[in-house]
């Protein structure tokens, strides 16, 4: 990641935790103490975020040394040691936390797109992930998703055309909806438009949609849909797909799996920083 993506929210994230100071580690450590510690994993998933824990005591202590055993990407068991950082005592302590929600949450994102890409890989398609992130996060977290197999949806409001379901109500009806968009942003870039019917997606076909998102559609209907699409449009599967239903999903023939709890739901992955004895 280009560091102008992360640095200011780490920055902020010790702020938010620390304020003036951290109380208790100011009374309890002297100045000049320095010390040595260990991320530990304590489950199986994925690695993200390391150069974030990294910058958090760095921003602390600018001559902490960080040592990763391990790249963003990595798959990780129980009782590994990904990570040893060395520097001044408080620094190490009042970043732990900043370094270890960044690091657990990023990871837990990583290893539960691992996950979703393994249960489509036998099919032509993508899991792709969605605007659905914690607010302020959302490179990093769309990061996290790259680095564990998946691929990013876009970004934002302002890099892709979605019309929506409600932008379907207001503008009354799919065919007026992508006009009008086809008439302001032009001809260099691609419309998609949601779906929730046999009927709408022949309403997008029509109208010139570039990909058609076919959403809270059964498996059987998808499938008929696809097939009505043709290759015409790019297919995107969304809405209510769990990892239990993903193979499903992905054997109906669409080019796009769309999944919101990759963000808005991964567990974090569990690790601790222990401090040397």
């Amino acid at each position: 990641m280009n560091p102008l993506l992360y640095e200011d929210i780490v920055r902020r994230a010790l702020l938010e935790d620390m304020g003036f100071q951290d109380l208790t580690t100011e009374a309890v450590i002297s100045a000049s103490s320095s010390a040595a510690a260990q991320f530990l994993v304590k489950g199986q998933g994925v690695i993200a975020g390391l150069e974030l824990a990294a910058i958090a005591f760095r921003l602390l202590d600018p001559e902490a040394k960080f040592t990763a055993f391990v790249q963003d990407g990595d798959a990780v068991e129980t009782g590994q040691v990904v990570a040893s950082v060395t520097g001044r005592t408080r620094a190490l302590l009042s970043a732990e936390r900043t370094a270890l929600n960044l690091l657990q949450r990023l990871s837990g994102i990583a290893s539960v797109t691992r996950q979703a890409v393994r249960a489509a890989a036998d099919f032509d398609c993508q899991v792709i992930d969605t605007r659905k992130t914690t607010p302020g996060l959302r490179a990093l977290e769309k990061y996290a998703v790259k680095v564990g197999g998946g691929r990013n949806h876009r970004f934002g409001l302002f890099d892709a055309v979605l019309i929506k379901d409600n932008h379907i109500a207001a503008a009354g009806s799919v065919s007026k909806a992508v006009n009008l968009v086809r008439e302001t942003v032009g001809p260099m870039v691609k419309i998609e438009v949601e779906t929730e019917s046999l009927s709408q997606v022949e309403e997008a076909l029509t109208g010139g949609a570039d990909v058609i998102m076919l959403d809270n559609m059964s498996c059987p209907l998808m499938q008929e849909a696809v097939k009505l699409i043709g290759g015409r449009a790019l297919t995107e599967a969304s809405g209510g797909i769990t990892l239990a239903t993903l193979r499903e999903v992905a054997s109906t023939g669409v080019k796009l799996i769309s999944l919101g709890w990759l963000t808005h739901s991964a567990p974090a992955l569990d690790i601790s920083l222990d401090i040397a004895d």
